[in-house]
């Protein structure tokens, strides 16, 4: 999986987690190879009692965006050059996996802390907080998300039997104003993905409505 000296340096998509009160950056994960397809669902939130004749074009709020991706995670570069990178030989893919999972994992701490709750008898148990995600697939396509799924296919294995190769499935769903509130730091992210989403749409020249097959509309 070695490179020509002189191909291009290709653009990679991951996640950026930053502390959502600080802004901090905490972690990135990049994916190591660019995926082949990135499915993207756009569901419309209308007006909900329905058919509400009187507002059939209301939008109540920004569409619900999920993406699903597959990223393949593979150490066999890294094992042929084992003296730069001694993690990758003592435990192969473990450390990106893991990475990845625990998105999806109160931390240790957190549930230390829920568990001394509930032995205090607080009626009140605080939810354990992630950090913020930030999806990033291009210039274009910076947003805050969360990672509701995660499929992992682990393919080969050294002779500790720590993964060398895997398949994973990211399912996102994009955090919209209606997620976050606008006070949060996720917003922001949000509204300038949609503002992007805005202008390239403006760029868009559009064509002629003989194209349908008609002069015009009755």
């Amino acid at each position: 999986m070695t490179g020509f000296p002189r191909s291009p340096i290709l653009t990679r998509a991951g996640l950026v987690l930053i502390d959502p009160a600080s802004g901090a950056v905490q972690r990135i994960i990049t994916l190591q190879y660019a995926a082949e397809t990135l499915q993207r669902s756009l569901q419309a939130q209308t007006v909900k009692d329905e058919p509400d004749r009187s507002q059939p074009l209301r939008l109540t709020g920004p569409a619900v965006e999920t993406l699903t991706l597959e990223a393949m995670l593979d150490a066999t570069d890294q094992l042929e050059r084992p003296d730069a990178h001694p993690d990758t030989v003592a435990a192969g893919i473990f450390p990106a996996l893991s990475a990845l999972e625990t998105l999806l994992h109160p931390s240790v701490a957190q549930l230390e802390r829920q568990n001394a709750q509930g032995a205090s008898g607080s009626f009140q148990i605080a939810p354990a907080q992630t950090p913020l995600a930030i999806f990033v697939w291009s210039k274009n396509r910076i947003m805050p998300v969360r990672l509701t799924d995660l499929s992992i296919t682990e393919e080969f294995f050294d002779a500790a039997l720590n993964p060398i190769r895997a398949k994973v499935t990211l399912s996102l769903r994009v955090l919209s104003v209606d997620d976050l509130g606008f006070g949060h730091r996720g917003s922001g992210l949000f509204l300038a993905y949609l503002q992007s989403k805005e202008a390239l749409a403006r760029k868009f020249a559009g064509g002629e409505i003989t194209s349908l097959g008609i002069g015009g509309l009755p």
